[in-house]
């Protein structure tokens, strides 16, 4: 790993606590988490021809096919009424049969599951596999290649079962509420991994977010703390301190005509898109449906506003403060950012940033935090751009470690044995609360009434 004809740039960097927690091998052997991490980060080396953060996040958008991965959807209602709506989940499934054709109302090779098919899915009680629970990046879904790179190297030919929790109205999934997604919208992926949890008591669960879906996860992990049900978690490209990265994305003529413009517009096509009622032998008999018939039963959305915004931050300021109460945009960043809830995180827990990331600023990652918390590392490399890192041939670097680590803990950890954290650092991580002081990372400033 640190041979030394490998060049700096390609080596990645990690920072972590002086005094991190370890986890008990199925040998019985302790070895932290750091290490775990480092053996299995293979170096970083990248397209020489896309040279810098720019050039790697502009590749993301060309139209790779990438590995194929097959899903059937099941559409879930929201069972806590305050967050009243559905969303839809696709699981991994084999290649379709010869003859059978995906859904034309979803994403290429995407299907529902029949009710009898989503029975027999589900009846395996006593399965043991390892699952995945993915979370995608902004306006994106199951159907993005970045995801798909991980579950190729992680998926069911590798004796492990996986879904992908589509934020609301995105992946072609139908808006059933007013209620949109954020970036700490975390009651869909709770419901699901609770859910999992109930269905198959046998399989260890785990998580992996990328963009803003990795600061959802990060937030879920932290606000559940010690009674995350999630074994291990990986995220990507994390924005973390959402505040920074928007000024940092306003600051530069690229980071303002260019991405941001590129995600508002994105964000504001999702608000405008059209969508099928369900299956396709249901959906083409019926009327077509846009979200914003949905979304605009919020007496608080002024259509009008969002169909002029350019801009992701005036998205935000236009809708999400509409939906959430927000008085205004940087009110939602501060609340929604993930940097805080870092802290609270108490299952292993790896991250990994780009340096020269043009979205996901290095100025809003919060490498004290990670320094303060035993159980996270954070894995940074000098080139990668956002969600990019593609090497020569079109593969994308980050899924080798973050697939290599999830491999690692499902396979060699003893997961009954809870990670072992020495005196010192459980003091730091819960000092002392007699004089009445005390710092809740995951606090909402936001409450909503149910």
């Amino acid at each position: 790993m640190t041979s030394s004809w490998i060049p700096r740039n390609f080596l990645p960097q990690f920072h972590h606590s002086q005094d991190p927690i370890s986890l008990e091998s199925r040998s019985g052997a302790l070895i932290s988490l750091p290490d775990i991490c480092k053996a299995e980060t293979p170096p970083c080396q990248l397209n020489p021809l896309l040279f810098n953060g720019h050039l790697q996040t502009a590749w993301t958008v060309m139209k790779v096919a990438g590995p194929h991965i097959f899903y059937r959807r099941k559409v879930f209602e929201a069972v806590d009424p305050a967050y009243h709506g559905s969303f839809a989940v696709d699981f991994v499934v084999d290649e379709f049969a010869d003859g059978q054709e995906a859904d034309l109302s979803l994403p290429p090779r995407t299907t529902y599951f029949t009710e009898d098919e989503f029975g027999q899915f589900t009846s395996s009680k006593m399965d043991s596999s390892p699952m995945l629970v993915l979370l995608h990046g902004l306006s994106g879904g199951s159907h993005e290649v970045y995801l798909r790179h991980v579950l190729a190297l992680i998926g069911r030919k590798k004796g492990w079962e996986a879904c992908v929790v589509n934020s609301r109205g995105c992946s072609k999934s139908k808006l059933t509420s007013p209620l949109i997604y954020n970036a700490r919208f975390t009651p869909d992926v709770r419901q699901m991994v609770a859910w999992l949890h109930e269905k198959f008591p046998n399989r260890p669960l785990f998580g992996i977010g990328f963009s803003l879906g990795a600061s959802i996860l990060t937030n879920y992990v932290g606000e559940e703390g010690s009674n995350c049900l999630l074994n291990a978690a990986v995220v990507c490209s994390n924005p973390w301190d959402l505040s920074v990265g928007s000024v940092a994305l306003q600051r530069t003529w690229l980071g303002l005509e260019v991405y941001s413009r590129a995600m508002g517009g994105s964000m504001k096509s999702l608000f405008n898109e059209w969508v099928y009622e369900g299956p396709t032998s249901q959906a083409l008999a019926k009327e077509d449906y846009r979200h914003i018939d949905e979304v605009s039963k919020n007496p608080n959305i002024d259509v009008e506003a969002v169909q002029k915004v350019k801009y992701l931050h005036e998205f935000d300021s236009s809708v999400q403060c509409a939906t959430w109460g927000y008085p205004t945009g940087n009110a939602y960043y501060r609340d929604a950012s993930s940097s805080d809830a870092l802290l609270a995180v108490r299952i292993p827990f790896l991250a990994i940033n780009a340096v020269d990331d043009p979205i996901a600023a290095n100025e809003a990652i919060p490498y004290a935090e990670f320094k303060a918390n035993p159980y996270t590392v954070l894995c940074t490399t000098a080139k990668g751009g956002h969600l990019g890192w593609f090497e020569i041939g079109g593969q994308r670097w980050f899924a080798k470690p973050a697939a290599n680590f999830l491999v690692r803990v499902a396979s060699d950890m003893n997961l009954a044995t809870p990670p072992i954290i020495s005196e010192s650092a459980r003091g730091k991580l819960d000092p002392d609360k007699s004089n009445g002081q005390r710092f809740d990372s995951t606090r909402r400033k936001l409450h909503v009434a149910s």
